[in-house]
């Protein structure tokens, strides 16, 4: 069977893709997600509390919707990629990606040897549908769809050489560590990181690979997608439900001396 990643398809035919965060880190909420029209989902494990079985129960959650998962590791650690690609992740976001010989790295635990140094044990793994797939070693490399973060002033200046390395296929630029990264720690909002932000973007859209980022603001993530990014995505499942539940609160006002609803108040 042909190596298929319809996220890594519509990526490289530069076809825009609306995502959506998960940080509840739980897969009834991941599925419910799943079918509100989002193009991407991404399953966080650097912020959020998704484990490996955490991440495997998202990725089945999900599986039978359009909405394709991007996976978003802690690290870029080999042994980690190894067991994300195992169980079935076909996308992969790597945070704090700051120099090409980082990217190298990273490209190098995606693949298989020669290619690569990913450790071999796909036949009893989610990947290779426990050996149904039967060649999925042979697919496996090019089903791979890798995007790296840079974040940091010091990945700003190393972008062109790590859009340049060979196997990452996308780049994705966090705000909120990029502007600490640039002294304005909790305000990404900040023209100086607005315009290193775009000024990244357009380096990234004109190296042919896909532009990504996150962002809250609907008018914003329009800019984006203006400029050519073919991923943003648009929110966080945890802060729409918290801003949800906040507003819904207020609209009530005060129950007497405290703000908090009466325990027994039924929804």
């Amino acid at each position: 069977m042909p190596a298929h990643n319809p996220f890594k398809s519509a990526l490289a035919a530069r076809q825009p893709q609306i995502g959506l965060w998960l940080s509840m880190a739980t897969p009834y909420l991941a599925e419910a997600a799943a079918t509100c029209g989002y193009d991407w989902l991404l399953i966080d494990g650097e912020h959020a509390p998704n484990d490996l079985r955490g991440t495997l129960a998202a990725l089945q959650a999900v599986a039978p919707y359009p909405g394709q998962p991007v996976v978003r590791v802690v690290e870029g650690s080999t042994a980690l990629i190894k067991q994300m690609l195992d169980i079935g992740a076909k996308t992969l976001l790597v945070p704090m990606v700051d120099t090409p010989e980082q990217a190298r790295a990273i490209v190098a635990a995606t693949q298989y040897p020669p290619r690569g140094v990913r450790g071999v044990g796909s036949a009893v793994g989610r990947a290779s549908q426990w050996s149904r797939r039967s060649d999925y070693l042979d697919v496996a490399d090019d089903e791979v769809c890798l995007l790296v973060q840079a974040e940091t002033a010091t990945a700003l200046g190393n972008l062109e050489a790590i859009c340049a390395v060979d196997g990452v296929h996308g780049v994705f630029i966090g705000p909120a560590d990029l502007a600490a990264s640039m002294g304005h720690r909790g305000n990404p909002g900040h023209p100086e990181v607005q315009a290193a932000i775009k000024g990244a973007m357009r380096t990234i859209i004109a190296s042919g690979k896909a532009a990504g980022t996150l962002t809250s603001d609907p008018a914003l993530a329009r800019r984006y997608l203006d400029l050519g990014c073919s991923f943003v995505a648009v929110g966080v499942d945890v802060l729409m439900f918290t801003q949800a539940a906040r507003k819904r609160r207020t609209e009530l006002g005060s129950t007497g001396a405290g703000a908090e609803p009466p325990p027994s108040a039924a929804y």
